[in-house]
């Protein structure tokens, strides 16, 4: 499918920029798809005001390949968002592995009415540029792809500011997950699209867990033949959106309305920073990263959405000490949280 055969309001949508949950996993005690939870989960980030979801990504845990999850974890998320509302949320499919079997996955994507799909590198590690742009032509020939910078602590690999612009000069990409948890390669990817004059076609979400909000205020200005070009990102494709969503969906307005109005404040520039101390726990960043798909579940675990933190690795988990830090974090910044919201509908969600 090429972009251009996408619902006008898809594009639409994409490049206005919305919030996007990276879609976790729930599970059993005995480590088994607990469909009641996985649907419930849809439910909520769709009230939330979700703009998206995002489906067999690293939040939803790689391993769900290996497993035999993945089509039907992606047929769940279709089909309860189909059922659930009447307006459709851009539906993006994880890719990963390589070129045979990300190609399978995008047919599988298509075959369950996704949109487009976000393309994971990080089974390439060790291959030249060369070879990772051939990849990527290979499956944008098949599907709308997003692009995605995954930090190194997780298993992503450093991409050159060359790469990107070669990347975003691919006529089916249609956006960027820039996620590498760094200022600097955060340019590399801007410089690379203003380079291939692709600003007006590629969207640049946030996934800088780290930097949500500042993210989303910066203009970001690169040169192109003597001239600056100003990119922004658009909203915002997140593990830290798995949780806390409304609270999300409303800072995000609030970014937007602050950009149209050219005028950021103290206040958004003082709850960057709350958010962000807020992702140190969630994220377990002091263990690095290593609980931080564990950390989202126990947020969605306390409040009802899931029934408990299992990954399909049994070696991921809480760390010691990461309750302690949610347990500061949530107390300092309820604002941050939605709990009284899902309260409200967590039965008619799970029913």
């Amino acid at each position: 499918m090429h972009r251009e055969e996408l619902p006008d309001e898809i594009l639409v949508q994409l490049r206005k920029g919305v919030v996007i949950p990276a879609h976790p996993l729930a599970l059993t005690p005995q480590r088994q798809l607990d469909e009641r939870h996985q649907r419930a989960l849809t439910r909520y980030y769709l009230d939330a005001g979700a703009g998206g979801l995002a489906v067999g990504v690293h939040a939803t845990q790689f391993e769900i390949r290996d497993v035999g999850l993945y089509e039907p974890v992606l047929r769940m998320a279709a089909e309860t968002a189909a059922d659930w509302c009447d307006q459709r949320p851009i539906m993006i499919a994880g890719l990963a592995g390589p070129t045979d079997q990300a190609l399978a996955e995008a047919d599988v994507a298509l075959g369950l009415g996704y949109h487009a799909g976000l393309l994971s590198l990080a089974a390439h590690k060790g291959a030249d540029e060369d070879a990772l742009i051939a990849h990527c032509e290979a499956i944008a020939g098949r599907i709308p792809l997003i692009g995605f910078y995954l930090q190194p602590a997780v298993g992503g690999i450093v991409l050159s500011r060359g790469f990107w612009q070669r990347f975003a000069a691919i006529d089916n990409v249609i956006a960027i997950k820039v996620a590498p948890f760094n200022r600097y390669r955060t340019l590399d990817v801007v410089h690379g699209v203003v380079a291939a004059e692709a600003e007006d076609r590629v969207s640049l979400y946030t996934g800088n867990d780290d930097h949500i909000l500042l993210d989303l205020l910066t203009p970001f200005t690169a040169r192109r033949a003597g001239e600056d070009v100003v990119v922004r990102f658009r909203g915002g494709l997140l593990g830290h959106w798995s949780v806390w969503v409304k609270p999300a969906v409303d800072y995000l307005a609030q970014a937007h309305a602050a950009v149209a109005a050219g005028a950021v404040d103290a206040e958004l520039l003082q709850l960057d920073s709350q958010i962000t101390d807020a992702n140190g726990a969630l994220f377990d960043v002091l263990n690095d990263f290593s609980g931080c798909i564990a950390g989202c579940h126990e947020v969605l675990r306390r409040q009802g959405l899931l029934q408990g933190t299992w990954c399909l690795n049994p070696d991921e988990a809480m760390s010691p000490g990461q309750t302690e830090a949610l347990d500061r974090v949530i107390a300092d910044y309820p604002h941050l949280c939605d709990d009284d919201f899902v309260a409200e509908n967590l039965q008619r969600w799970l029913a």
